[in-house]
């Protein structure tokens, strides 16, 4: 496949602080899903947000379909941590607003919005206020108004970590699910070595220093186990490696 994101000796570090990312090399395929990971504090969000374009490299660059990335790009969606939905707009009007400010034809995006709603599992809640939502439907709620957009890249900044592991187990396999059935390059942030490993086909390593430490290749079936052999391998690996790190601190 070919390659959908270049990052080439990207170094980042904001005017008052020290350096934050230093040399950043790696690059992520076409319809692939890629997750970073690595201690707190060693630039994971920083990565993302500047895949997305939120903010300019110090050094080096980022290139997306062979341009490189200097501004935002709703080619490029973006689900946040705190999710920023629209508490006053209902279910539908939520996943619709992308669409209503670039101005498309309202049969249209209805027709898109209702697409999308049912392909996250809420056509029952479309008119739902949000505040009357789980976290979990929430999350689905930010990523259908992500989806409906149609990206050529979806960007996942640690979207499950507020929510109990029954929940988030169950959101894994259904992001795992659109992922495949939209094709969509996905770049995911986690604290998490079971989400990464359960999600991925390849996780970036970022040491302390904000340094690409190791890209391994995650060489599991789909769907995958979380009680197989190889599935524990790889856990026992990325923990040794979060350890040594956080020892280094």
């Amino acid at each position: 496949m070919e390659n959908m994101v270049k990052v080439n000796q990207v170094s980042f570090q904001y005017q008052t602080k020290s350096q934050i990312l230093e040399d950043i090399n790696f690059s992520i395929e076409d319809q692939s899903f890629v997750s970073i990971l690595g201690p707190s504090g060693c630039g994971k969000s920083t990565m993302l947000n500047l895949i997305a374009g939120f903010i300019q490299a110090t050094e080096g660059t980022i290139e997306i379909e062979g341009e490189i990335v200097r501004k935002p790009s709703d080619t490029r969606g973006f689900v946040f941590q705190d999710l920023a939905l629209f508490p006053w707009l209902n279910v539908f009007k939520n996943v619709e607003f992308g669409l209503k400010m670039k101005g498309m034809p309202k049969y249209e995006r209805t027709e898109k919005v209702e697409k999308m709603i049912r392909l996250v599992g809420l056509s029952e809640y479309s008119q739902a206020p949000i505040s009357s939502l789980s976290g979990g439907m929430k999350q689905r709620v930010a990523l259908a108004r992500t989806l409906v957009t149609e990206p050529s890249i979806l960007l996942l900044d640690e979207p499950f970590s507020a929510l109990d592991a029954q929940t988030r187990d169950q959101l894994q396999e259904e992001l795992i699910s659109l992922h495949q059935n939209l094709k969509m390059t996905t770049a995911l942030v986690t604290h998490s070595i079971d989400e990464a490993i359960y999600l991925s086909d390849r996780i970036i390593l970022l040491s302390k220093e904000g340094r690409v430490k190791e890209v391994i290749d995650i060489d599991l079936d789909r769907p995958r186990e979380r009680t197989d052999e190889r599935f524990h391998e790889y856990q026992n690996r990325l923990y040794k490696f979060l350890q040594n790190e956080r020892q280094l601190q």
